[in-house]
Protein backbone atom coordinates (compact mmCIF):
# COMPACT_ATOMS: atom_id res chain seq x y z
CA UNK A 1 0.00 0.00 0.00
CA UNK A 2 0.90 3.39 -0.65
CA UNK A 3 0.99 6.09 1.43
CA UNK A 4 -0.97 8.72 -1.11
CA UNK A 5 -1.95 11.07 1.65
CA UNK A 6 1.85 11.94 2.52
CA UNK A 7 3.28 11.49 -1.03
CA UNK A 8 0.89 13.52 -3.44
CA UNK A 9 1.63 16.99 -1.91
CA UNK A 10 5.31 16.26 -1.48
CA UNK A 11 5.05 14.97 -5.25
CA UNK A 12 3.34 17.88 -6.34
CA UNK A 13 5.16 20.79 -4.30
CA UNK A 14 8.40 19.54 -4.89
CA UNK A 15 7.99 19.54 -8.27
CA UNK A 16 6.30 22.75 -8.75
CA UNK A 17 7.90 25.03 -6.47
CA UNK A 18 10.95 26.98 -7.45
CA UNK A 19 14.44 24.94 -7.75
CA UNK A 20 17.06 24.84 -10.30
CA UNK A 21 15.30 23.39 -12.49
CA UNK A 22 12.07 25.59 -12.45
CA UNK A 23 13.71 28.28 -12.20
CA UNK A 24 16.16 28.16 -15.00
CA UNK A 25 13.17 27.01 -17.10
CA UNK A 26 11.68 30.53 -16.38
CA UNK A 27 13.89 32.35 -17.28
CA UNK A 28 14.95 30.28 -20.61
CA UNK A 29 11.18 31.13 -21.26
CA UNK A 30 11.55 34.97 -20.53
CA UNK A 31 14.75 35.73 -22.71
CA UNK A 32 14.65 33.12 -25.43
CA UNK A 33 10.70 31.83 -25.82
CA UNK A 34 9.61 28.00 -25.46
CA UNK A 35 10.49 26.63 -29.18
CA UNK A 36 14.08 27.61 -28.10
CA UNK A 37 13.88 26.59 -24.18
CA UNK A 38 12.81 22.74 -25.40
CA UNK A 39 16.39 21.38 -25.92
CA UNK A 40 17.26 22.79 -22.44
CA UNK A 41 13.70 21.42 -20.80
CA UNK A 42 14.52 17.98 -22.76
CA UNK A 43 17.60 17.75 -21.03
CA UNK A 44 16.12 18.37 -17.78
CA UNK A 45 13.42 15.47 -18.13
CA UNK A 46 15.96 12.80 -19.07
CA UNK A 47 18.21 13.63 -16.82
CA UNK A 48 15.48 14.04 -13.96
CA UNK A 49 14.17 10.49 -15.47
CA UNK A 50 17.83 9.38 -14.71
CA UNK A 51 18.02 10.50 -11.52
CA UNK A 52 14.76 8.79 -10.51
CA UNK A 53 15.76 5.50 -11.71
CA UNK A 54 19.19 5.70 -9.55
CA UNK A 55 17.30 6.67 -6.60
CA UNK A 56 15.02 3.99 -6.74
CA UNK A 57 17.84 1.46 -7.01
CA UNK A 58 20.18 2.86 -4.62
CA UNK A 59 17.44 3.34 -2.16
CA UNK A 60 15.89 -0.08 -2.75
CA UNK A 61 19.56 -1.75 -2.11
CA UNK A 62 20.43 0.17 0.90
CA UNK A 63 17.22 -1.19 2.70
CA UNK A 64 18.16 -4.65 1.73
CA UNK A 65 21.28 -4.57 2.65
CA UNK A 66 20.75 -2.83 6.40
CA UNK A 67 17.22 -3.20 6.76
CA UNK A 68 17.41 -0.56 9.78
CA UNK A 69 18.92 2.07 7.47
CA UNK A 70 14.56 2.30 6.31
CA UNK A 71 14.58 4.47 9.82
CA UNK A 72 17.17 6.42 9.17
CA UNK A 73 16.04 7.31 5.62
CA UNK A 74 12.50 8.44 6.96
CA UNK A 75 14.21 10.64 9.46
CA UNK A 76 16.33 12.37 6.85
CA UNK A 77 13.62 12.37 4.49
CA UNK A 78 11.24 14.39 6.96
CA UNK A 79 14.12 16.48 7.83
CA UNK A 80 14.80 17.28 4.45
CA UNK A 81 11.25 18.00 3.75
CA UNK A 82 11.40 20.41 6.59
CA UNK A 83 14.18 22.03 4.61
CA UNK A 84 12.36 22.25 1.85
CA UNK A 85 9.14 23.95 3.84
CA UNK A 86 11.80 26.67 4.96
CA UNK A 87 12.77 27.00 1.66
CA UNK A 88 9.50 27.71 0.62
CA UNK A 89 8.78 29.83 3.04
CA UNK A 90 11.30 32.07 2.09
CA UNK A 91 11.29 32.15 -1.83
CA UNK A 92 11.31 35.08 -3.47
CA UNK A 93 10.93 33.78 -7.35
CA UNK A 94 13.48 35.93 -8.60
CA UNK A 95 14.41 34.17 -11.81
CA UNK A 96 16.22 36.96 -13.98
CA UNK A 97 19.24 35.69 -15.52
CA UNK A 98 20.44 37.98 -18.46
CA UNK A 99 23.07 38.31 -20.76
CA UNK A 100 23.52 34.30 -20.92
CA UNK A 101 23.32 32.45 -24.38
CA UNK A 102 20.06 29.59 -24.40
CA UNK A 103 21.29 26.47 -22.48
CA UNK A 104 21.71 23.10 -24.29
CA UNK A 105 20.17 19.80 -23.89
CA UNK A 106 23.38 18.06 -22.38
CA UNK A 107 23.55 21.50 -19.87
CA UNK A 108 19.85 20.60 -18.70
CA UNK A 109 20.83 16.60 -18.31
CA UNK A 110 24.21 17.24 -16.66
CA UNK A 111 22.59 20.05 -13.94
CA UNK A 112 20.35 16.64 -13.13
CA UNK A 113 23.70 15.08 -11.50
CA UNK A 114 24.36 18.25 -9.75
CA UNK A 115 20.88 19.15 -8.99
CA UNK A 116 21.21 18.18 -4.99
CA UNK A 117 17.27 19.31 -4.67
CA UNK A 118 16.55 16.28 -7.58
CA UNK A 119 18.86 13.56 -5.40
CA UNK A 120 17.70 14.37 -2.44
CA UNK A 121 13.80 14.45 -3.65
CA UNK A 122 14.24 11.12 -5.78
CA UNK A 123 15.72 9.17 -2.22
CA UNK A 124 12.85 10.87 -0.26
CA UNK A 125 10.77 9.47 -2.35
CA UNK A 126 11.64 6.38 -3.27
CA UNK A 127 13.16 4.95 0.27
CA UNK A 128 9.55 6.48 2.50
CA UNK A 129 6.71 6.31 0.22
CA UNK A 130 7.92 4.58 -3.27
CA UNK A 131 9.66 1.52 -1.53
CA UNK A 132 6.96 -0.59 -2.44
CA UNK A 133 7.76 -0.48 -6.14
CA UNK A 134 11.58 -0.37 -6.19
CA UNK A 135 12.13 -4.67 -6.27
CA UNK A 136 10.41 -4.59 -9.35
CA UNK A 137 12.42 -3.13 -12.61
CA UNK A 138 9.03 -2.96 -14.36
CA UNK A 139 7.23 -0.68 -11.36
CA UNK A 140 10.47 1.35 -11.14
CA UNK A 141 10.81 2.33 -14.73
CA UNK A 142 6.95 3.30 -14.88
CA UNK A 143 6.89 5.61 -11.80
CA UNK A 144 10.15 7.14 -13.20
CA UNK A 145 8.61 7.82 -16.12
CA UNK A 146 5.80 9.42 -14.74
CA UNK A 147 7.53 11.45 -12.33
CA UNK A 148 9.65 12.87 -15.58
CA UNK A 149 6.62 13.53 -17.08
CA UNK A 150 5.31 15.30 -13.96
CA UNK A 151 8.82 17.13 -14.04
CA UNK A 152 8.15 17.66 -17.87
CA UNK A 153 4.52 19.93 -16.71
CA UNK A 154 6.55 21.92 -13.90
CA UNK A 155 9.31 23.14 -16.63
CA UNK A 156 6.43 23.90 -19.08
CA UNK A 157 4.36 25.46 -17.13
CA UNK A 158 7.45 27.82 -15.36
CA UNK A 159 8.78 28.35 -18.68
CA UNK A 160 5.38 29.09 -20.73
CA UNK A 161 4.26 31.24 -17.42
CA UNK A 162 7.44 32.67 -16.40
CA UNK A 163 6.59 36.02 -17.12
CA UNK A 164 3.05 36.05 -15.40
CA UNK A 165 4.47 34.41 -12.45
CA UNK A 166 7.11 36.72 -11.98
CA UNK A 167 4.66 39.84 -12.03
CA UNK A 168 2.50 38.17 -9.47
CA UNK A 169 4.39 36.99 -7.13
CA UNK A 170 6.77 40.11 -7.02
CA UNK A 171 3.39 40.99 -4.85
CA UNK A 172 4.59 40.58 -1.01
CA UNK A 173 1.53 39.56 0.61
CA UNK A 174 0.47 37.24 -2.10
CA UNK A 175 3.65 35.93 -2.65
CA UNK A 176 3.91 35.31 1.45
CA UNK A 177 0.09 33.37 1.09
CA UNK A 178 1.59 31.41 -1.81
CA UNK A 179 4.38 30.30 0.64
CA UNK A 180 2.97 29.83 3.76
CA UNK A 181 0.58 27.36 1.96
CA UNK A 182 3.07 25.73 0.16
CA UNK A 183 5.23 25.37 3.23
CA UNK A 184 2.32 23.82 5.84
CA UNK A 185 1.74 21.11 3.49
CA UNK A 186 5.32 20.01 3.02
CA UNK A 187 5.37 20.17 6.74
CA UNK A 188 2.23 17.90 7.11
CA UNK A 189 4.24 15.38 4.57
CA UNK A 190 7.20 15.83 6.83
CA UNK A 191 5.36 14.65 9.97
CA UNK A 192 3.86 11.65 8.16
CA UNK A 193 6.33 9.90 6.99
CA UNK A 194 8.94 10.73 10.27
CA UNK A 195 6.23 8.07 11.84
CA UNK A 196 5.37 10.91 14.50
CA UNK A 197 1.58 10.22 13.70
CA UNK A 198 1.95 6.69 14.29
CA UNK A 199 3.50 7.03 18.28
CA UNK A 200 0.73 9.14 18.65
Amino acid sequence: MLNWAGMLPFVLITTFTPGPNNISSASMGMLYGYRKSLPFLMGIVSGFFMVMLLSGTLSQTLVELLPSFEIILRVVGAIYIGWLAYETLRSSYDFELTGQPPLTFWRGFLMQLLNVKAIFYGMTLYSNFLHPLSGRVDWLLLSAVCLAGLGWCSVTVWTLFGTVIHRYLKKPVLRKAVNIALAGLLLYTAVEISGVLELI
